[in-house]
């Protein structure tokens, strides 16, 4: 017996079908290719462009905590001797006291940065005092009390920074040992200051969250005459070839 088979005229229509479709996909693929290319692509420009954001943002916020909170200039060390007799003129040799302060002078910022330590031979007080000849401001916060105090810049006492710079660089090298003298100046609390952030960095960063007081020289002010009840503290430091006694008095 012969067999005889016939083929289905259906699956020959069927055959150009899958080729039409496989063609078509073919022909898909490149473009989508191509789309996943250029979204791999975008993503990582993206990126690039974060984390150079990301570096700025670093290299600015280190260049301001440098600028303001790290000292740009060395710290120098001075001593000088100073007699607490006025009259210079007397036959018995004075006795000279030792005063030792650092200083941290900011040139390019306009600013002097003296730090004042616990005293051996006197009964003054620990200080850290700020010249700013920007705002021609003079702060100081004593402290044994925590007590800061702000007066106008007295530029006949306090040498420039140059000059400041000058004169710490001979102190430092240890053989300049000046014997000098004391100037005593009283300053009197007129008012309280309530915000410090108008007096500069510099004065902010040194009283921010302490009492601030404005101070004023006694002898300008008219009228005002010495109480015994007054409560003084004193503060004796140099920023001159002399030594200044600093008495500050609140009534």
């Amino acid at each position: 017996m012969v067999k005889i088979a016939f083929n289905s005229p259906f699956a020959q229509k069927d055959e150009p079908k899958k080729e039409g479709a496989e063609a078509l996909v073919a022909d898909k693929d490149p473009e989508v290719a191509t789309h996943r290319g250029e979204s791999s692509s975008g993503r990582c420009l993206l990126t690039l462009l974060g984390l150079a954001f990301i570096l700025a943002g670093v290299v600015v916020g280190g260049a301001c905590i440098y600028k303001y909170f790290m000292p740009k200039h060395k710290v120098y060390r001075g001593e000088m001797c100073y007699f607490e007799n006025e009259n210079r003129d007397r036959a018995v040799e004075p006795y000279f006291l030792p005063i030792a302060e650092e200083a941290d002078i900011r040139e390019d910022d306009n600013i002097a940065i003296i730090d004042v330590p616990v005293p051996k031979f006197s009964d003054s007080d620990p200080a850290a005092i700020v010249h700013d000849f920007d705002r021609l401001l003079t702060a100081y916060l004593d402290l044994q009390l925590g007590n800061c105090y702000v007066i106008p810049l007295n530029t006949s006492i306090v040498m420039p920074p140059r000059n400041l710079m000058d004169l710490f660089a001979k102190l430092a090298t240890g053989s300049y040992l000046p014997q000098t003298y004391l100037v005593r100046e009283e300053m009197v609390v007129t008012e309280e200051i309530d915000n410090v952030s108008d007096l500069g960095i510099f004065i902010y960063q040194l009283c921010v969250g302490k009492e601030t007081f404005r101070l004023q020289r006694r002898d300008q002010i008219t009228g005002l005459q010495k109480r015994s009840v007054e409560n003084c503290h004193s503060i004796r430091h140099f920023e001159n070839s002399f030594v200044v006694e600093t008495k500050i008095c609140q009534q």
